[in-house]
């Protein structure tokens, strides 16, 4: 990656992505062939600091936090050059087991009987982060890190990006994938619809006494669902949703208590638990932007929508956001646009738009269903789980979504 220093003269670039985690890096590598073959110039800005030695021996940590993908999440990556490097690292989901607490209704997703390996991966994502910066870092993009944007000014053709380091860019294109924290959104009047789900998510990695064959639960309990999604040896990666407040308890325990209380709310299916690492806590809500394009900006990543863990479905909507907006980039330079032109992001929308609304509801949904504890609700559930091991148009659809092939 190329360092930039100060610049008297604001510098032209064709995209600026502000952003270099998951999201922005993915969008800047997948930008690499349109900087080949017709030498867009891109630069991206990240604030945080880059962890030192990309090539340094990797060395996974117990605690490390990890992100499930889906079959077309890797097929996309594999189209970027970069999945068989992320598939070193890569734990397979072969099954998806969703159950309900009190309730005899399982259904069982395997993988085999959909003719794949797997219906998705579950990946550090540190390592997916060292893999993309190790994409960048052979690209020939414009790379301001540390480095924050302190001021975004519209102007025609684009927008002005003042930045801590010194540079000021001029960008064609803007594309904030920032997470949604910095602010710069509100800045541009842009604002974000959040619906509180009065939930809390509890995430840490446990360690089992037996190997986990690759099997993902996902338990719907009066408490709030519980995940754990298969990881690198005997770990997995748990996420525990309390109604607000009650996560106090949870992060309070003993880990010896806390295993405990898991053990008896989730059961022995997945074995006995043995070890927990470091616990943190999140407020869940569905957060959207009430704009995701307009002339010279996108929005993308958690800061156009942020959707509740139950489904799995945040990131791989995202990555299907950048896989969509570099097609529309690319049509649009055929058709002789800039990548910021209206007709251009009109068109991202229009792919986008469809997809992204389908997930909200189905996540969304998702929540809302298993989020009552009501005895009528919970049997429907429970009748309705039965179901799913029954109908097979019903469990491919399912399937299908869960493995990213279904828009």
């Amino acid at each position: 990656m190329s360092e930039s220093s100060s610049a008297e003269r604001p510098r032209r670039v064709d995209i600026a992505i502000i952003g270099g985690g998951l999201v922005g890096a993915s969008l800047g590598a997948a930008l690499a062939p349109l900087m080949r073959d017709r030498g867009l110039s891109v630069a991206v800005i990240e604030a945080a600091p880059l962890p030192d030695g990309l090539d340094a021996p990797w060395q996974p940590s117990f605690d490390a936090r990890a992100s499930a993908i889906s079959r077309g999440t890797a097929h996309h990556f594999d189209r970027l050059g970069v999945w068989s490097s992320m598939a070193e690292r890569a734990s397979p989901i072969r099954c998806i087991h969703v159950s309900e607490q009190g309730r005899l209704g399982v259904t069982r997703l395997r993988a085999e009987e959909f003719g794949n390996e797997a219906m998705g991966y579950v990946i550090p994502n540190a390592w997916v982060g060292r893999v993309l910066h190790r994409r960048l870092a052979e690209l020939p993009l414009g790379w301001h890190c540390p480095a924050r944007v302190e001021g975004i000014h519209p102007l025609a053709g684009g927008h002005r990006l003042v930045l801590s380091d010194g540079a000021c860019l001029e960008a064609g294109l803007t594309v904030m994938a920032d997470g949604g924290r910095s602010g710069l959104k509100e800045r541009l009047g842009i604002e974000s619809r959040e619906c509180p789900y009065e939930q809390v998510a509890v995430v840490t990695t446990v360690g089992l006494d037996r190997p986990h064959e690759g099997i993902a639960y996902e338990r719907f309990t009066s408490a709030g669902p519980i995940a754990l999604l298969p990881m690198t040896g005997q770990r997995m990666a748990l996420i525990w949703t309390f109604a607000a407040g009650r996560e106090r308890e949870a992060l309070s325990r003993s880990d010896a208590d806390f295993l405990a209380h898991l053990q008896a709310t989730f059961g022995d299916r997945a074995g006995r638990f043995r070890r927990v690492g470091e616990r943190h806590a999140y407020p869940l809500s569905l957060v959207t932007a009430s704009e995701t394009v307009r002339p010279g900006l996108a929005v993308m990543g958690n800061a156009a929508h942020a959707l509740h863990p139950v489904a799995g479905q945040g990131f791989n909507l995202a990555l299907r956001g950048v896989m969509d907006l570099v097609a529309a980039i690319e049509a649009g330079l055929v058709r002789g646009d800039a990548p910021g032109d209206a007709a251009t992001l009109n068109d991202f929308e229009a792919r986008r738009s469809g997809d992204r609304d389908n997930v909200i509801r189905f996540s969304d949904g998702l929540v809302r269903v298993f989020g009552f504890d009501d005895p009528l609700l919970s049997r429907a559930r429970a009748a309705g789980l039965v179901g799913l091991n029954l109908l097979g148009p019903l469990r491919r659809t399912l399937a299908r979504r869960a493995m990213g092939v279904e828009r």
